[in-house]
């Protein structure tokens, strides 16, 4: 009679390796003090929070220098922009203030500014003037300028500056003009111009 093969072992009757000690289970050498264990990062001090930006202190708003109001309407600006604005407007260098000066002889320039005009027209001893026969409801239409020898019409009638800025501002308008020619010499061009209207 054959003696039976003794039986093998199974897996899970195999004694399993033992496992490594964890980390704080290990004890420490003899006589070794144990190193303080290190502070999480929630334990840890916070440091003092930040202010926020709307807990800082708002430094005090500045004053406007811009002129607003009546005083900005009296003398107007720059470029007036609106659907029909020209090109030759666009193309122009802007004007808004008598400090500005013209890149170059020739330059065609642009200004809504009062002392600018004002200005101008005086360097050229003309007067604010209208064209008889355009006036609408009495009220002034087409803006002009009578320059002694330039330009010279019977129907150009002289006007106030009053009368001349009222409409200049009601209807929006822009003045397209040259102080010199591209020669040096004093230039007289000018013409009116609506944003909103190629024609001023």
């Amino acid at each position: 009679m054959k003696r039976a093969a003794p039986a093998r072992k199974t897996v899970a009757a195999t004694k399993a390796p033992a496992t490594r000690r964890s980390v704080t289970a290990r004890k420490t050498a003899p006589g070794k003090k144990a190193a303080p264990a290190r502070k999480t990062a929630v334990a840890r001090k916070a440091a003092p929070a930040r202010k926020t930006a709307a807990a800082r202190k708002t430094a005090p708003a500045r004053k406007s220098t811009s002129r607003s109001g009546t005083a900005a309407k009296a003398t107007g600006g720059g470029l007036r922009t609106g659907r029909s604005t020209s090109r030759s407007a666009r193309s122009s260098q802007v004007i808004s203030s008598p400090a500005d000066r013209p890149e170059r002889p020739g330059r065609s320039l642009v200004t809504s500014n009062h002392e600018v005009i004002m200005r101008w027209a005086r360097e050229r001893g003309a007067k604010p003037a209208t064209i008889a026969g355009t006036e609408r409801a009495d009220r002034v239409s087409v803006l002009t300028f009578n320059i002694p020898g330039y330009r010279e019409s019977s129907r150009i009638r002289e006007i106030t500056w009053d009368d001349w800025f009222h409409t200049f501002d009601l209807r929006g308008l822009n003045l397209i003009y040259q102080e010199q020619m591209r020669d040096g010499r004093q230039s007289n061009f000018f013409r009116t111009e609506s944003p909103d209207r190629e024609d001023g």
